[in-house]
């Protein structure tokens, strides 16, 4: 089983079913992805099938995924789901402790080839509570965003 197919079970386990939360810049949201992200998609006939095909092609495979180390890989593609993927290359870069400009490129490689994938994936869960508590919808989401870490290092802790 690839890593793509490994991590978007627990990828869609912390995304859910079906949201519309009046405070959720998303607006109406179905398995994660949202009407603001994708306007001219019928969200609510969304399949799983549909869903996870555009999570392998915006998400998995823009970022190179297959490129990194599984736990790795996994934290940067819920964080690029969850948070963007700008922000998600901003938090491996200071996991690595290299210049967060928001691009994964040679430099970042460089730095992910010599890192400890285990625990450069626990620094990338301690730099998003970091940066969830700083967001505006920390009092109404806070709880949920560390739940979903929380289940990140328990599903790491299983497969890696």
């Amino acid at each position: 089983m690839n890593h793509f197919e490994l991590c978007i079970a627990p990828l869609l386990a912390n995304e859910g079913g079906v949201s519309n939360h009046p405070l959720d810049h998303g607006r109406l949201t179905k398995y994660g992805i949202s009407q603001r992200s994708y306007p001219n998609l019928d969200i609510a006939a969304l399949t799983i099938e549909q869903a996870k095909a555009l999570y392998r092609r915006d998400f998995w495979d823009t970022n190179q995924l297959d490129n990194f180390p599984l736990a790795v890989a996994f934290e940067f593609f819920d964080c690029a789901v969850n948070c963007g993927a700008g922000t998600a290359a901003r938090i491996l870069q200071r996991s690595l402790e290299i210049a967060d400009d928001g691009i994964v490129g040679p430099v970042t490689m460089a730095a992910l080839v010599k890192s400890d994938p285990e625990k450069l994936a626990k620094r990338m869960v301690a730099h998003r509570i970091r940066f969830y508590t700083k967001l505006s919808g920390w009092a109404s989401f806070g709880a949920g965003w560390l739940n979903r870490l929380a289940n990140n290092m328990l599903w790491e802790s299983q497969h890696v």
